[in-house]
């Protein structure tokens, strides 16, 4: 009996040579292929465990962030008070208590979210805010109260300046604490492999601006009595 043409037994006494080489092309296709899966696994791992990490140290920034803004609330939480407090104990000047409320409107209208944190000019603005009822307003009503005795000697007043002196020093350690985070973030996002890994997934992530308020607003007003 004649073999069919097309049976693979046919086929492979007519070209033994050449289905071998067929075969072996295959395979090495195949051990090429599990190479380049294998390949593409060891850099994969690393890469969602760096992007998790960009992840994670933004959200600490982040947190950071939101803990500066509680301490920043409280400060504007208390000024009215301190406000009506003055107003109630003394004939204080006019002027002063205007510009607390003023600084106090411009620092609490500007606030800052998502793309804001790698825009050094807006970053600039709400520092520019900050410093102006931080060491501005507030600075200047706790040297002119020493001109009012009667304003010294009122308990509550006493009480709002030391909590105000407490914030300060609070906004402080939240500004130190934010910049150490955006630190260990920037640091990571400026790496090779985080480099890599953001631009492999979009570039979701952005380099954070440091909160570098003025050198003048970095210490607390000094309250005196």
């Amino acid at each position: 009996m004649s073999k069919q043409v097309g049976d693979p037994l046919a086929l492979e006494h007519q070209h033994p040579y050449g289905l071998r080489k067929m075969t072996d092309k295959v395979h090495r296709a195949l051990r090429l292929l599990i190479h380049a899966l294998m390949f593409v696994g060891l850099f994969a791992l690393p890469g969602c465990q760096k992007y998790d990490e960009l992840v994670e140290k933004d959200q600490v920034a982040l947190q950071k962030w939101s803990d500066l803004e509680a301490d920043l609330q409280r400060r504007s939480e208390l000024i009215p008070n301190l406000v009506a407090t003055v107003k109630a104990s003394a004939n204080y000047e006019q002027s002063t208590l205007t510009k607390i409320t003023e600084a106090r409107a411009s620092a609490t209208s500007i606030k800052l979210t998502g793309d804001d944190f790698s825009n050094p000019e807006k970053m600039k603005a709400f520092e520019a805010a900050q410093a102006k009822l931080s060491s501005g307003a507030i600075g200047r009503l706790l040297v002119q109260n020493e001109n009012y005795p009667k304003l010294q000697a009122n308990g509550q007043f006493t009480d709002l300046m030391k909590q105000l002196e407490g914030t300060e020093n609070r906004i402080l350690r939240a500004r130190q604490e934010y910049n150490e985070a955006v630190k260990a973030y920037n640091s990571e996002l400026g790496k090779i492999r985080g480099s890599i890994v953001n631009k492999a997934t979009g570039q979701p992530f952005k380099p954070r601006v440091y909160f570098s308020a003025a050198p003048e607003s970095t210490a607390a007003p000094k309250v005196s009595f």
